[in-house]
């Protein structure tokens, strides 16, 4: 479902990423794994558009999108859940969900059954305004908005950095809702080891802003993904 082959990527003269490759398949969560400040994050943002990457292509289901915004990247099907989670602190709750309408034909403009029924928290607050929620409800919230486009690949940046536990498992059971789904690829970056292992398919290791390490989960252990993330 998504290929990006080749990224590089620089903030001003510091090149970030160097000739980065990625694949994720549909119904398939792939891990992006790595110490802080290596590209993990900068890698999601050249995917979704959010910063541009000079060399480099992406596809989604074999759709070449080239050098996209963040408005054509979403159009495309991909969806960003940022690290932070970036809700709209002064909206409610409702119109931060609507907000995901934006990419979509008019006639697709409605909040579906599965958004409450995977976070039922969202329709109890629904006039709450966003700043007024707790830290892992606007995480709960930022998962809900990407999944309004329908997306194709879904990006989770870190979605489990200080959320409490009860919110990570119903994170975690989200993951795996849409994993056993079928219907898009999910990219996961994270930092808790053991998270990723319970729904991750393959990791990816970054090191560098280069691509030191690409495997399936079934040729691997947890031990040694602990392993590798500490060289």
């Amino acid at each position: 479902m998504l290929e990006a082959k080749d990224l590089s990527l620089k903030y001003g003269q510091s090149q970030i990423l160097h000739e980065v490759s990625l694949t994720a398949g549909q119904g398939e969560v792939t891990a992006v794994m790595g110490m802080n400040g290596v590209g993990k994050t900068s890698l999601l943002k050249a995917i979704s558009g959010r910063h541009g990457y000079f060399v480099g292509e992406i596809r989604v289901g074999g759709q070449v999108l080239n050098h996209p915004t963040a408005f054509e990247a979403a159009r495309a099907g991909v969806a960003y859940v940022p690290q932070g989670r970036e809700v709209f602190p002064m909206m409610s709750v409702m119109e931060n969900l609507e907000t995901g309408f934006a990419c979509l034909p008019r006639e697709a403009h409605g909040v579906p059954d599965e958004i409450f029924e995977l976070f039922p928290v969202l329709r109890e607050m629904a006039g709450r305004r966003g700043g007024d929620l707790s830290g892992g409800q606007q995480q709960q919230l930022a998962i809900a908005r990407a999944l309004i486009t329908r997306p194709k690949v879904l990006l989770l940046d870190e979605p489990t950095e200080g959320i409490q536990p009860n919110i990570i498992q119903q994170i975690g059971h989200t993951i795996r809702h849409l994993r056993d789904k079928g219907e898009m690829a999910i990219v996961l970056v994270e930092q808790n080891a053991d998270f990723a292992w319970r729904f991750a398919d393959r990791f990816v290791h970054i090191r560098r802003g280069h691509v030191t390490r690409s495997v399936e989960k079934t040729a691997y252990s947890n031990a040694g993904l602990l392993e590798d993330l500490a060289l």
